[in-house]
């Protein structure tokens, strides 16, 4: 099947979107899959914060009173951190995931509508109107076009997108292992100055601090840990999901429009060829028709020239009766 910019017969032109239009609902996409991920987001940091408002006094004593040092502020600012620079990048590729869903589901519209460039009022940079571009200009160029190979490049491209959060999710909890461990050495420090110090009981502080500051940091990490983790794995999905949207556009609605694949090709042979043998046969028979109609005719002369014979015949007698009453002369 050609393009649409090279169809020039009518007939054509619909059987091509008569096509689309029953492959459309073959995709499976959602358009607002990203959206859907802001809003748990959202409503998943409005529920932490104020179970955090409402156990503010707790939090308190745990991460604030009696810190003999300032390994808990250290640790605990660290692991923060962390989390929120990689929450934040998430919402950011959420907000641009969020943007392509909406390209795409633009892109699918204009199919459905039958424009003639289905990346018209769409953004040059979303990925299916770079995809769309790329499917054309190797078309001009005569050049079959690798699906798989473009697949796989986008998928590396996007892949790279995910290496922040993804060493953030791998490094979250062990943050917390440091911190605990950080603080357990604390603990043990405090326990052997005990041990070597005649007055022990005053350094009985530095082994609860220590052992207070492995609780905090272990349970930020946790807390921290867990949230985003969650989210990670639903980017991950969220790529997931907008990318088998793309290539299912592609091989759908752009690669039928510009390459022609040796299995089509053979099926339109196919196809070709069967239709000539069905026009051989009707041709066939016409053949047969028309031979029978002209027996018919031939036999309808035959009898055409003997009715003309015997009313000549008529005639005469008729004459020769009409000369008799008369008595006219030969």
């Amino acid at each position: 099947m050609g393009s649409l910019e090279l169809t020039t017969e009518g007939n054509t032109k619909f059987l091509f979107f008569d096509y689309f239009n029953q492959a459309i609902s073959m995709i499976q996409f959602k358009s607002t899959y990203s959206r859907s991920v802001l809003s748990q987001l959202l409503l998943l940091t409005v529920v932490l914060i104020f179970i955090i408002l409402i156990n503010l006094d707790f939090i308190g004593e745990i991460y604030f009173k009696n810190q003999a040092t300032r390994t808990g502020y250290i640790v605990n600012s660290s692991i923060i951190i962390l989390f929120g620079i990689g929450l934040s990048r998430i919402i950011v590729l959420l907000l641009r995931y969020a943007r392509e869903e909406a390209a795409l589901a633009k892109f699918i519209r204009n199919v459905e509508n039958e424009m003639p460039r289905p990346t018209d009022n769409i953004s040059k940079n979303s990925i299916i109107t770079r995809r769309y571009t790329s499917v054309l200009t190797i078309s001009k160029h005569n050049v079959a076009v690798n699906h798989s190979a473009l697949a796989s490049t986008l998928l590396a491209t996007e892949s790279t997108r995910l290496s922040l959060p993804k060493f953030i999710s791998n490094i979250l909890i062990l943050t917390g292992v440091f911190g605990t461990i950080v603080s357990l050495s604390i603990a043990l420090l405090g326990a052997s100055n005990i041990i070597d110090s005649a007055d022990g009981l005053g350094n009985m502080g530095m082994v609860i601090h220590g052992m207070s500051t492995a609780l905090s940091t272990t349970t930020t990490a946790i807390v921290c840990y867990l949230f985003f983790g969650y989210f990670y794995l639903k980017i991950t999905d969220v790529q997931t999901q907008l990318l088998s949207g793309v290539e299912q556009a592609t091989a759908l609605y752009i690669m039928p429009r510009f390459t022609y694949q040796t299995d089509s090709m053979l099926h339109e042979v196919g196809n070709l060829v069967r239709a000539l043998r069905e026009a051989a046969e009707r041709m066939g028979q016409v053949e047969v028709d028309f031979a029978e109609a002209g027996q018919h005719m031939n036999n309808m002369l035959g009898t055409y020239a003997d009715q003309v014979g015997n009313l000549s015949d008529s005639i005469n007698e008729i004459k020769s009766l009409l000369r008799l009453g008369f008595r006219l002369p030969e």
